[in-house]
Parts: structure tokens; sequence; C-alpha cells
């Protein structure tokens, strides 16, 4: 337990619930929970593009997939995630092996800087560092 932290508290900007999980807005960065079995198709990645155009329109900011979840993802999505300019980092964090392998698959589609966090204070800590480069 840690006492007498310093830290800046992460507030929620804004919070949406959608059909397949959650995601949270944060100053500069987005946070995904999925639900268990959901399909994160291009119809919904569109939603979640949506999302960050109303937020970071005009900024740059990250994205911390939080994979406390198993779902499936189109990957073809990385291809019209990858043309978002002010993307600046991706995060996957997870403890769980299989989204280790997925990850490495994922990569291949996406081509910008992404990186497998087993903390999420550790993702939360890179993607801050690359936002604010």
């Amino acid at each position: 337990m840690k006492v007498g932290s310093t830290k800046k508290k992460k507030v929620v900007v804004r919070e949406y619930e959608l059909e397949i999980g959650k995601i949270q807005v944060f100053d500069n960065y987005m946070v995904s929970i999925f639900d268990e079995g959901a399909t994160l198709t291009l119809e919904r990645a569109y939603q979640i593009i949506g999302i960050s155009e109303i937020h970071f329109r005009n900024k740059n900011f990250g994205f911390i997939s939080l994979r406390k979840n198993s779902f499936a993802i189109d990957p073809t999505i990385y291809n019209y995630l990858k043309q978002l300019e002010n993307l600046k980092a991706f995060a996957i964090v997870s403890v769980k092996e299989i989204d280790m392998h997925n990850f490495k698959i994922e990569k291949l589609f996406y081509k910008k800087p992404m990186k497998f966090f087993i903390e999420y204070d550790n993702a939360l800590k890179w993607v801050k560092r690359r936002v604010n480069s």
C-alpha cells in the first residue's frame, strides 16, 4: 500500500458506454475496457475514432487497451487507426499470454508506436511520454 503518494489524481473527463464495453477519456489519452466475448468491428471502431475526434481534434493523444476480458478484433481496424496523425501511442495492457501472442499479430497491421504491458501504470507512463514528446 502506498502512503502519502504525491501522484496527480487521474480524472475521467468523460465515459462512454458502447455496445462492446466502455471508453474512458482522460486529459490526453483514452482507455478501452471491452466486454467478454465482444467483437471490435470496423463499424464499432468508427465510434471510438469519433470519440477521439470530439476530445482530441487538434491535440496529440494516446490509447490504452485494458484487456481484462477476452474479445475479438478485426485487424483491418489498424489500417484506419494508423491514419490518425495525432494518435501518438497505442498500449495494450494484459497479464494473459494469449494477448501477448495476439499483440505480435496486431503490431504487424499497425506499424506505429505500439507496446505491450503487464502493468497499467507502466503503460500510462509510456503513453504520456510519447504524447508529450
